[in-house]
Order: structure tokens, then C-alpha cells, then sequence
């Protein structure tokens, strides 16, 4: 089994890192006392030699995307993506609740590295907690004089804000997010322009979720020649770092578990205990609810993202989602679709009838009513619902769908009524 030393989550549930003293005590600040002291252009080339990928789901190069801010000076923000609302996913709470300081010395250097005087945090709403967290550590690290005007007297200021979300799904997106915080209704933005070009109140904005942010003190603190050593597969120098796998479904040790980028699927699930005994595995969702699945046969498939995407996937946000040998897949298709149905801004056509129409379709076919134009149906909802909407919620309702079909069909068989279709004329 792999051996890897934390680096994200080293010391939680050892001791308290929500204490701004535990936390200097363990070399908390530290990466922000030496990112004062360098130029902010030295930061963001730190941080795109480091190869830092965005861990929200797309994987976008963090230093690639602060680079594309445009020097008009318009005001510049930063938005952290805290509202964490994939089904499967639950790393970014863990590091919010155990860990707020590094991602808020995260975000004070990012702040610094691309002149920002305003950060945002946009938690999810059921975060309540996590919020109040988030609040109390900022005013510490203001008590300690790390936020506020002329920060360490390097001349150097920032303020943060908390916002609490309303709980969408939807606002996971970046440019619905910046809707939701600008207090308008939650629905994506058509793109381009992007909002590293006309973003928060038609301003720069940079936006990356609370593990992306909560890399940068570390990468800063070892340097970018380290950051890129931490891989379990060190033929793809494109995904590197440590990376937190969110383990849930048919394992005996679910969990959050930080490992390098690159391990082993296999290695993946053995490390939360592997499936129950006498089980036998059937297939995996490598990065949530909204990627088609894996088989048995991809076990050894490093999990990064070009790996993952060859197999056929997406790592997304990590969180791997086991299925053995005792799960009904249509069962599982028809909570995804119900939960895409519900979740749908209804801004797109093609995803506001097409995720009501999956709802239905399964639910037909669960009940036993299925019938081979079900299947067809199916299919077409693929062609017709991924790549035809503004944002790619469309995209993620149908991907299981489409595995199912193309993978298991066998699974759909079962419930399909192969007696002829009799339509009235």
C-alpha cells in the first residue's frame, strides 16, 4: 500500500489548527512572511512552474488563469469557490473546519500575487458552521496582523468576506456564483467574457476553489521544484501535488484521503479499506455524481486527469464513488437523475426538459413500464443535452446515463418490457 505524508491535512485530528497559535506554532504565516518579501510576479511564476491544477473539477492551471487578469485598472478580486455541493464530495469541508488558516493564508497570497485588495468567500449554505469557522480565524489572523491595511507593514492590505450561499447546486458554477454574490438569481453566464476579464460587478476576478488556495502556502514555503516531486506517477508531469480523494459508496472505510496526484485507482479504494468481504467490484465514479463511470478493468488507471480522461472519465473533484457487486445501477441512475432534475436552474432548454425527461424515463423503467424507445431515448438525450447549454450541468446529468448504456446495458434489460410498442395511429 502507498505511504504518503500529508501535506493539506497534516495535523488535523492531532491538534487544533483552527487555533491561530497551534497553527503558527506548526509553521503557519510563514509562507506569507516570504511572499511579502518577492515581487507578486515571482509569486504567480512559482506558482505555474509548480503546475498547481484547479481542484474544483477542470483541472485549469491555477498561475495560467491569475495570468490572464488584464492590468486596466479596474479593481482586481479573488473569489474562493466554497461552495462544495457535488454529491461524493466533502474535502473542501474538512479543510474549512480543521484548517481555515491555510486556506486564508492561501488566499493572502494569492491576493498579493495579483494585487487584490478584496477577497470573497462563497460557502455553501448548509456550511453554517464552517462560515462562523471562517470568520473567527480571519479575525484572529486580523488580532495577528495578517488582515486589514498595511499588513505586516509591508504596506501591503486585504480584507476577506464570508458569504453563505442559498445552497444551489447551480452556484458551484463560477459565473452563477458571481451572480449569486452580486444578489442576482444564481444562473451561469454566457462565457466568454470570462471572469478573469469582466467578473465580480464587471471586474477582474480570479476564482478557485479552497483546496486550490489552501496548495499555494505550501508551494510557497517549499518552492515549485518540491510541489512537482509529489507524484505517484511521474510519467505525467501535468498533474502533480497532493491531491485530497473523497472515498464513499461500497468501501469499508469511507473517508477523505490525501494522497498524490497519479495513485492507482486500485491503490485508491484498497487504502479506505477496500470492498466488503465476498464482494466484488462492479464499477467506480472516479470524480462524482456528474462522471461517467470506471470498470474493474481500469483499476490500474493513475487517477489524474489525463489519465482518468484516456480511461474515459473525469477525475472532477476526486470523490470516487465504489459500487460493488449488490447495487442496482438503475437505482443509482435514477437518484442522479432526480437530483439533476431538482438542481437545474431551468435557464437552458435543452437542460431544463432534458433532466425532467431522464427523471421520468428512469422512474418509467424502475417501476417496470421501460420499453425499448426508453433506451433510444436515452441515447438521444446525449447527443441532444451535452455541448448544447451555457454551462455543463447538462453534461453532467447525462453521464451516467450515457455510461450505463454503453457499459451495463445489461443492467437495463432487466427492466425493459420487449413487447412491441403499439402507438395509436
Amino acid at each position: 500500500m502507498i505511504q504518503f505524508e500529508p501535506v493539506l491535512t497534516k495535523g488535523i485530528g492531532k491538534v487544533d489548527l483552527t487555533n491561530i497559535d497551534v497553527y503558527e506554532a506548526q509553521g503557519g504565516y510563514q509562507a506569507l512572511r516570504k511572499a511579502l518579501a518577492m515581487e507578486p510576479q515571482a509569486i504567480v511564476e512559482e506558482v505555474k512552474k509548480a503546475n498547481l491544477r484547479g481542484r474544483g473539477g477542470a483541472g485549469f492551471p491555477a498561475g495560467v488563469k491569475w495570468g490572464f487578469l488584464p492590468n486596466d485598472g479596474r479593481p482586481r478580486y479573488l473569489t474562493v469557490n466554497a461552495d462544495e455541493s457535488e454529491p461524493g464530495t466533502c474535502n473542501n469541508r474538512t479543510l474549512i473546519y480543521a484548517n481555515p488558516h491555510q486556506l486564508i493564508e492561501g488566499i493572502l497570497i494569492t491576493a498579493y500575487a495579483n494585487r487584490i485588495t478584496q477577497s470573497f468567500i462563497y460557502i455553501r449554505g448548509e456550511f453554517k458552521r464552517g462560515a462562523e469557522i471562517l470568520m473567527k480565524a480571519i479575525e484572529d489572523a486580523r488580532r495577528k496582523g495578517y488582515v486589514g491595511q498595511n499588513i505586516l507593514g509591508t504596506g501591503f492590505s486585504q480584507e476577506i468576506t464570508v458569504h453563505r450561499g442559498a445552497s444551489a447546486y447551480i452556484c458551484g458554477e463560477e459565473s452563477a456564483l458571481l451572480n449569486s454574490l452580486e444578489g442576482r438569481r444564481g444562473e451561469p453566464r454566457v462565457k466568454p467574457p470570462f471572469p478573469a476579464v469582466v467578473g465580480l460587478y464587471g471586474c477582474p476576478t480570479i476564482i478557485n476553489n479552497v483546496e486550490t488556495i489552501s496548495n499555494v502556502p505550501h508551494i510557497i514555503k517549499n518552492g515549485w521544484e518540491w510541489y512537482t516531486k509529489i507524484t505517484a506517477n511521474p510519467d505525467n508531469p501535468k498533474s502533480c501535488g497532493p491531491k485530497i480523494f473523497t472515498v464513499s459508496g461500497c468501501v469499508q472505510r469511507p473517508g477523505n484521503y490525501e494522497l498524490p496526484m497519479g495513485v492507482k485507482l486500485r491503490d485508491v479504494i484498497e487504502i479506505a479499506g477496500g470492498l466488503r468481504p465476498g464482494r466484488k467490484l462492479k464499477a467506480v465514479q472516479p470524480g462524482g455524481s456528474s462522471t461517467p463511470m470506471l470498470t474493474p478493468d481500469h483499476l490500474d488507471v493513475p487517477m489524474d486527469f489525463e489519465s482518468v480522461a484516456a480511461a474515459g472519465s473525469l477525475l472532477g473533484t476526486a470523490a470516487v464513488i465504489v459500487y460493488d457487486d449488490t447495487v442496482d445501477l438503475v437505482d443509482v441512475a435514477l437518484y442522479w437523475a432526480r437530483f439533476y432534475s431538482h438542481e437545474s436552474c431551468g435557464q437552458c432548454t435543452p437542460c431544463r426538459e432534458g433532466t425532467h425527461w431522464l427523471e421520468r424515463v428512469f422512474t418509467r423503467i424502475k417501476e417496470g413500464g421501460g420499453t425499448e424507445g426508453d433506451l433510444k431515448m436515452i441515447a438521444d438525450m446525449q447527443t441532444q443535452m451535452a455541448g448544447t447549454t451555457i454551462c455543463v450541468l447538462s453534461d453532467a446529468a447525462v453521464a451516467f446515463p450515457a455510461s450505463l448504456l454503453k457499459l451495463f446495458p445489461e443492467e437495463l434489460d432487466r427492466y425493459i418490457n420487449r413487447v412491441k410498442e403499439v402507438r395509436p395511429a
